[in-house]
């Protein structure tokens, strides 16, 4: 097996083990419907796992001789799903609390906005087994992982902002990715004019603008050598008050129901935060760094000026307390 291989095989078994323990936590301590539900989604992560597996021995072969040293490696600019995955434990966390607050028993279309590497784009396959599932990224390689991982499901490539499907869905989950996008008070409104009468919208997005998290990525990009290079790439805007989000999306719906939760996340590894950060909000700051050298030491300053604010524990790991605002309206 060659290198490539390896780490590829490495994380996509990883990934839907994950998911099979969480999901299997989360199914002690809920009672009967929900066990069937659970339990469907336990059964899907692990054939998957068993899937990945099996794709992978078949498709070791020995690395061929290389003639020389390979070319220079360049920077892709763009989102990076094995650093994304590297949490992925921790990010499916909230995607499971969303939806376990959606109340669709047999949904005809369902949407995954933004699904990334489609990760929780297999739980709402084993949810809704029946239903036709589109996952919908403007990132090439998530998509392709994502197609990977769920071959019976249809992905695009498409604007999240403005795509707009061929027919009305009766769920529309969007799991950490509308916080990318400005102007809410249009977007949310328009989400929930495309869904089918009786239809959900749910939604969930960090909220962590006033963390050092996020305040210190633009304090470190003014400075060093980088700072020509950065000064046109916008930090992630804050997103609305839960306050907000009420009343602009109460005249649109028929019943809704907004909550945040704080996550306590004990992360493993050296600057942990920095690695989570650069699998997320970093992203588009190291996009705009086309040279190698000076990305590792962008990173290396960030990481820097964050350990004051998120010291690595006695134990080892490294505290994140990360808030989220999960919505959920239907229409």
């Amino acid at each position: 097996m060659n290198n490539d291989q390896a780490k590829r095989l490495s994380h996509d078994v990883r990934g839907a083990l994950t998911t099979a323990m969480l999901v299997a936590e989360r199914l002690q301590s809920h009672s009967d419907p929900a066990v069937v539900r659970y339990a469907g989604m336990i059964a899907q992560a692990i054939e998957t796992a068993t899937s990945a597996v099996r794709a992978g021995l078949q498709t070791i072969a020995p690395a061929p001789p290389q003639p020389g040293p390979p070319p220079p490696r360049l920077p892709q600019p763009g989102w990076d799903p094995t650093q994304y995955l590297r949490f992925s434990d921790e990010r499916m966390r909230p995607a499971l609390d969303l939806m376990e607050r959606i109340d669709s028993a047999a949904p005809g279309l369902v949407i995954d906005l933004g699904c990334g590497p489609g990760n929780v784009t297999q739980l709402l396959s084993a949810r809704w087994p029946q239903a036709r599932l589109i996952g919908v990224d403007a990132s090439g390689p998530m998509l392709a992982r994502a197609q990977a991982a769920l071959p019976g499901a249809s992905f695009i490539k498409a604007d999240i902002a403005t795509w707009t499907p061929d027919a009305k869905p009766d769920v529309i989950y969007s799991n950490a990715a509308l916080h990318w996008l400005p102007d809410h008070s249009a977007v949310f409104p328009r989400l929930l004019s495309l869904l089918a009468p009786g239809g959900l919208l749910a939604v969930q997005m960090p909220l962590m603008h006033d963390a050092p998290f996020r305040t210190l990525i633009p304090q470190v990009a003014a400075k060093g050598p980088w700072a020509a290079a950065l000064a046109h790439v916008a930090p992630v805007a804050p997103i609305l008050s839960p306050d907000e989000y009420w009343d602009m999306l109460r005249p649109h719906v028929t019943a809704l129901d907004i909550w945040e939760t704080t996550y306590r996340h004990a992360l493993e590894g050296d600057d942990a935060v920095m690695q989570w950060a650069s699998g997320t909000s970093l992203r588009p700051f190291l996009d705009a760094l086309h040279d190698e050298g000076m990305r590792h030491d962008f990173r290396q300053a960030y990481a820097e000026a964050l350990r004051p604010f998120y010291p690595r524990r006695a134990d080892g790991t490294t505290s994140l307390p990360f808030h989220r605002l999960f919505i959920v309206g239907r229409v």
